[in-house]
């Protein structure tokens, strides 16, 4: 008899993490080491929700609250699902949880059976398909080619669905490659769930307030309001109110999904921590004044990563609609060696080379589910891109 759960066989460590690891760990031994793959802002959280934080400890908001969220939380949830997307839900159809994260996990393990399909397009966050398999259900991936601008098309979802589809998981803007879909590119995708009704639809929305340009956000229901009933529309404050530490994350559907999510979080976490809650009600009431600013240092950001990675020979970086991320394609470097030696045979040879060799820490594409690419965070300083980017240049003008 073994120890430990068969459920552990059909899943993998998060490569996101195990890559911000490793380079902390190099950076600790002396080497000067930029990281590229955490996904989170570099700036600090708004000072009113900071304050607001203080303000409910020394109120005594420190104990246990209820399972999925304060009420005023819920109130704020709602209310800015109506500001913002113009979607109407009541505190008894919202959940908060421990992150976004937790939320997606709840609903998988509170819907899915063995052998429910969840359809999820590739590239991918990389949690995705490992909490599908933890919910004992079956990840079925769409590519979203390079080509494609890495959104898949009606016909693929189509091709996809099958009698066992349970879930269509979308993502726009997108991590790992800040790909968003157009009203009229997402219309094309829920006209194609409307014909089946048996499958719902879950929503990460966590990039919203980060697009650039003349790209504007919308989510599923926003677009087909049909598609109400059997959407879970999911969302927080980590990315957008810089945050990630705080822990909160949210989402709105149906009343009887939310109840079954609730249990199952009664079971495992309980509450999310109250002073966080606290927090995030500021966040989503309080001023939203910083959005723009912080939006267009990540354009900058953005339109420098891309022009430079674009001079490295071999390198191809489109540029993405939101998100802080730039996922390259390598297909020109593939085969060739690096100066020390090493022959790049996929993109997770590429991007373990360029940390040994460079110092730079890129997320390898394979983890994200499409191959040759690699994933580069550019929410941090422009001083660090631009040596990252120059060092990634340098290294791809000595392959050979």
């Amino acid at each position: 008899m073994t120890f430990l759960s068969a459920t552990l066989n059909r899943v993998k460590p998060s490569p996101t993490i195990t890559v911000t690891t490793k380079a902390a760990e190099l950076k600790a031994a002396g080497r000067d080491v930029i990281g590229l793959g955490a996904g989170e802002p570099d700036f600090d959280t708004p000072q009113n929700i900071k304050d607001a934080a203080v303000a409910a400890i020394a109120a005594g908001k420190t104990k246990y609250t209820a399972v999925d969220g304060i009420p005023e939380l819920k109130e704020a949830i709602c209310a800015k699902f109506k500001r913002d997307n113009d979607l109407a839900y009541e505190p008894a159809q919202v959940t908060v949880g421990t992150g976004g994260k937790q939320v997606l996990y709840n609903a998988f393990m509170a819907t899915l059976n063995p052998g429910d399909e969840v359809i999820i397009p590739a590239p991918y966050w990389v949690s995705y398909p490992d909490m599908v398999l933890l919910a004992g259900g079956t990840p079925v991936t769409v590519e979203a080619t390079l080509e494609a601008n890495f959104k898949i098309t009606a016909a693929q979802l189509e091709a996809a669905i099958t009698p066992k589809t349970k879930w269509f998981l979308f993502n726009s803007p997108s991590n790992p490659t800040g790909a968003g879909y157009s009203w009229s590119e997402l219309k094309d995708l829920t006209d194609v769930l409307l014909r089946h009704p048996h499958v719902w639809i879950m929503t990460d929305d966590m990039y919203e307030h980060l697009a650039y340009g003349n790209f504007k956000f919308c989510t599923p229901t926003q677009v087909e309001p049909q598609l109400y009933d059997r959407t879970l529309t999911v969302n927080g404050v980590s990315k957008a109110y810089a945050m990630t530490g705080w822990r909160i994350g949210y989402a709105a559907g149906p009343e009887m999904l939310i109840k079954a999510m609730r249990k199952v979080q009664s079971q495992s976490t309980s509450n999310p921590c109250s002073v966080s809650q606290n927090a995030a009600v500021e966040a989503l009431n309080g001023t939203q004044d910083f959005l723009a600013p912080n939006n267009a240092l990540f354009e900058r950001r953005r339109d420098l990563v891309v022009s430079m990675l674009n001079k490295a020979p071999g390198i191809v970086c489109p540029k993405p609609e939101g998100a802080f991320y730039v996922y390259p394609s390598i297909a020109g470097c593939i085969g060739k060696t690096t100066a020390a030696g090493t022959v790049i045979d996929n993109d997770e040879v590429f991007a373990t080379a360029l940390l040994e060799e460079t110092g730079v820490a890129v997320v390898f594409g394979a983890a994200f589910g499409l191959s040759p690419n690699f994933r580069v965070s550019y929410a941090t300083s422009d001083e660090a891109l631009k040596e990252a980017c120059q060092r990634i240049i340098t290294f791809c003008e000595g392959l050979a």
